[in-house]
């Protein structure tokens, strides 16, 4: 067995000490580098939504009033149906009515019988101024044949004087014939003009028992009947019911002055204004956030910009077939008025705000994190548009900001694919 010497232990005891320590600091926890969800920021030509406050209204509101006084006997509809044009509402007790009809179609029977009767005399006076004609030519024919007799002394002058006479009575005749024609014909002017009145009384009276029957005048909803059966209505008593059109139906939204104008002065025609126009594309939003599935269209502007608001409305028409949507009811127009070519779009929740000023954390090629500050324009849907401090293609984090800082790096995880695991 061999002698250990003092050195050797001690050159032991170093080695194992050194062996100890490089054991020791190999052991150390290294660092890690966080996860985060980056997102590449895009570019395209965005449209630009902006969203109003709209109220629904019938394209057609009838208002449905009675035009004569009376009582009302029956309710022929189910309040909140779909009428049919041409279909019973109410009906008004049309008693009165049938009988003043009654009478004036006996007034009229009258003035039809005094004006045959006097077309009759009229017939029998110009009979009787054809014979005082016919009487009056004859005593003409003897004073022209006496009078050259006489003065050759052929007959006496007392023939002559006679059929002078008789020719002077027979023009009165003539003339007083004359006036029972012209008095006839007077009386049938008279008698005409009765009929005619009476005629227009009998349609009076027509149109009056037709009114007793309160009809839609239009395809549409029947609202609540305003009034009930017994009530006497008149047409001074306000309305009974409203009957709207409700396939299309009518949103009615307000526009600032400054919005109309912008609007108007990108076209320089009036024909490329109606052009526009005519292809906007309206959203409707309703009171619990759902879209309606049938786009809108613009419909008209109003006259005149609200003196006191400021403001103008519009009209835009929505398909309704199944009349989900009814007057009254608030919703949200959403439409596009103009576009952004070229914009750099990035998600809203990539974008800090803090005081007013916006940043997004950028992440290089090198993976280390850039805090940048950015200028930014509209939100478009879940998203930002980036007027200023960031260029396409370039890498933003969307998720994990809370782990990072400036200058640190970081395991950037494309936010689409891992948008999934995002909740876990």
């Amino acid at each position: 067995m061999s002698k250990v010497t003092p050195w050797a232990v001690i050159v032991s005891l170093i080695f194992a000490l050194g062996t100890a320590g490089c054991s020791g600091g190999s052991s150390a926890t290294a660092p890690t580098i966080p996860d985060v969800l980056v997102v590449q920021v895009e570019q395209r030509d965005v449209p630009i939504y902006t969203e109003f406050l709209g109220t629904l209204d019938g394209l057609v509101n009838a208002d449905i009033k009675a035009q004569v006084t009376g009582y009302l006997e029956h309710q022929e509809y189910t309040e909140g149906s779909l009428v049919k044009k041409g279909q019973l509402l109410f009906q008004i007790d049309p008693r009165p009515f049938q009988a003043a009809l009654d009478q004036v179609r006996a007034q009229l029977a009258q003035a039809n019988g005094q004006l045959a009767q006097a077309k009759a005399q009229q017939l029998q006076a110009e009979a009787q101024l054809a014979v005082a004609e016919a009487n009056q030519g004859r005593a003409q024919l003897d004073v022209d044949r006496y009078t050259p007799l006489a003065r050759q002394q052929a007959i006496t002058q007392q023939d002559l004087d006679n059929a002078l006479q008789n020719n002077l009575a027979a023009k009165a005749q003539v003339q007083a014939a004359k006036a029972q024609v012209e008095t006839a014909k007077s009386q049938i002017q008279t008698a005409a003009a009765a009929v005619l009145a009476a005629q227009a009384a009998s349609e009076t009276a027509q149109l009056n028992l037709g009114f007793t029957h309160l009809v839609s005048p239009i395809d549409g909803i029947a609202g609540v009947a305003q009034q009930q059966v017994g009530a006497l209505v008149s047409p001074t008593a306000g309305l009974i019911t409203t009957v709207s059109t409700l396939d299309p139906i009518k949103c009615y939204f307000v526009v600032s002055e400054q919005e109309y104008l912008d609007f108007h002065r990108r076209y320089s025609t009036p024909e490329a204004v109606a052009a526009e126009r005519s292809s906007l594309d309206l959203q409707l939003m309703l009171a619990d956030g759902t879209v309606h599935p049938h786009r809108g269209r613009f419909h008209f502007a109003d006259r005149e910009v609200n003196a006191r608001t400021g403001a103008i409305r519009i009209a835009g028409l929505f398909a309704n077939p199944d009349n989900t949507l009814r007057p009254g009811q608030y919703a949200r127009v959403r439409l596009s008025v103009r576009s952004t070519p070229g914009a750099l779009l990035v998600p809203q929740r990539a974008v800090s705000e803090l005081q007013g000023s916006y940043q997004v954390a950028v992440v290089g090629g090198d993976n280390k994190v850039n805090i940048r500050g950015v200028k930014v324009a509209d939100r478009v849907g879940a998203q930002w548009i980036v007027s200023e401090g960031l260029h396409t293609g370039e890498r933003v984090v969307a998720e994990g900001l809370q782990k990072i800082r400036d200058g640190v790096t970081v395991n950037p995880i494309p936010y689409e694919a891992a948008q999934p695991n995002v909740g876990k």
